[in-house]
């Protein structure tokens, strides 16, 4: 694997394209887009004879001055509909760009950054690691501070189990890597940024989480993360989604989102940057199709056409209420110190009761 960082902005074409679809809809989309799109390689993966690039593509206002976020998807290969629904919200931004004069004006007051196919080579595979056999989300060099789940939380026993972290001491994945660089160029530059990184995995619910995952311990943006669900329940009423702590399910090591966080909150603790991993609920589509069990992608991605359809439909409105977010951020995020204080206690009793009350 090596990396190809590039300087400014150039059009692209796929090596291969065949052998990828969700680049090829990727490379369709940035034509479409024309010059209101920038598009960079961030890094090429080897994977055997082929090789895939990891793109960068960034639209609206470049200036340090507006707040910005990140969509992400594909991290784990296997789980290709995270893939999917960041492409599909890219699709309707380009389709909106020929008439839509109110997203032009939202773009004039807002950076957005897309990277929906971070591993691509897993994503070729279908498998949640990279081409290595490293699990994008256990690299980073994060440890839990507590017990983990076996193998979940993180092990580095061997490439050939899921969740391998990668030899202790090595650099991280050359894909990690360049997800890190885009986060510090275009988010944490910045005085309000948000990520979303889209998965899937399992349980009956959507669920987004926020950092820790490598320890229970809150972190110092609960007064914005607890007003951004006051703004989530108000504007959508009837949703599904759990907004959470990852440390209510289980701990982790080597957290990517973590490992930023910890970075920005270092870097310039004034800045906010409130990274979100979207965990769409897959026991809900083998429930309804239990044949799914019998194929590795059906327990990770909706198989049925109409019940995809669904789910696009859905994370995609999300999506673009989170765009809306960080663009209106100073109209819901708390600036004085009561306010903090007053939604950092209400955070407390709503996330951390049961560990505020445990001896």
């Amino acid at each position: 694997m090596r990396c190809v960082c590039c300087c400014g902005v150039r059009r692209l074409r796929l090596v291969s394209p065949s052998a990828l679809p969700q680049l090829v809809e990727l490379q369709h989309l940035v034509d479409l887009g024309g010059a209101h799109l920038q598009q960079r390689v961030v890094c090429e993966v080897e994977a055997g004879a082929q090789r895939y690039p990891v793109h960068a593509i960034t639209l609206g206002n470049p200036s340090l001055d507006v707040p910005a976020i990140g969509f992400f998807g594909g991290v784990h290969g296997l789980e290709r509909i995270g893939a999917e629904v960041v492409l599909a919200f890219l699709r309707s931004l380009v389709m909106r760009l020929p008439w839509d004069g109110v997203l032009h004006r939202q773009l004039e007051s807002l950076r957005m950054v897309f990277m929906p196919l971070v591993n691509p080579a897993g994503i070729a595979r279908g498998t949640r690691a990279n081409a290595r056999g490293v699990d994008l989300m256990r690299n980073a060099p994060v440890d839990a501070v507590a017990r983990v789940p076996f193998l979940i939380g993180g092990q580095r026993l061997s490439a050939g189990l899921p969740w391998y972290r990668g030899a202790a001491g090595t650099p991280m994945e050359i894909e990690s890597q360049a997800l890190c660089q885009v986060v510090h160029e275009e988010l944490l530059s910045r005085s309000f940024s948000l990520a979303v990184d889209c998965h899937s995995g399992f349980g009956l619910r959507d669920r987004i989480w926020f950092p820790h995952a490598h320890t229970a311990a809150p972190i110092a943006h609960l007064p914005e993360l607890l007003a951004l669900k006051g703004i989530l329940d108000q504007t959508h009423t009837h949703h599904r989604y759990v907004l959470e702590p990852q440390s209510r399910q289980y701990l982790a090591h080597g957290d990517l989102w973590d490992h930023l966080y910890l970075q920005a909150a270092a870097m310039q603790p004034a800045r906010t940057f409130l990274p979100l991993t979207l965990e769409m609920g897959s026991w809900l589509w083998v429930k309804k199709n239990p044949r799914q069990l019998f194929s590795r992608h059906g327990i990770f991605n909706p198989l049925i056409e109409h019940r995809q359809q669904r789910v696009l439909r859905t994370h995609v409105g999300w999506l673009d209420f989170m765009a809306r977010a960080a663009c209106s951020h100073r109209r819901w995020v708390p600036l004085d110190d009561a306010a903090r204080e007053t939604l950092r206690e209400e955070a407390l009793r709503h996330w951390y009761a049961t560990a505020l009350t445990s001896p």
